[in-house]
């Protein structure tokens, strides 16, 4: 699975913006898919994740209510709405694609995107 990430850009705080994760391949219904993120300094961590049918998503308590993770099997695509965008929310964006079952692991994603920067101002 290779997997392309867009839609990142500059925003000012309390704006949206809509990342997408294109993915190749023709098992991509078969990945639950996810979202990390990676500050400036930082580690990469976890920021929503998705069941391989959709029926099932997990977020970090930091963008609960505020992000919202979706898919859609027939485009091989993954979309991470997100609104009410703050400063801290500034960081690569990356997709990654795991056939594990705990999702908010890094280590469970066996492919990643190639990430999408995200930078809110204040």
């Amino acid at each position: 699975v290779q997997l392309q990430a867009s839609g990142g850009g500059l925003v000012q705080a309390g704006g949206s913006l809509r990342l997408s994760c294109a993915a190749s391949g023709r098992t991509f219904s078969s990945y639950a898919m996810g979202w990390f993120r990676q500050a400036p300094g930082k580690e990469r961590e976890f920021v929503a994740a998705i069941s391989w049918s959709g029926d099932s998503t997990s977020y970090a308590d930091s963008v609960k209510g505020r992000f919202t993770i979706s898919r859609d099997n027939a485009k091989n695509t993954v979309y991470l709405q997100m609104n009410s965008l703050k400063p801290e929310d500034t960081a690569v964006y990356y997709c990654g694609a795991s056939y594990g079952t705990s999702w908010l692991l890094l280590q469970e994603y066996d492919y990643w995107g190639q990430g999408t920067l995200v930078t809110v101002s204040s």
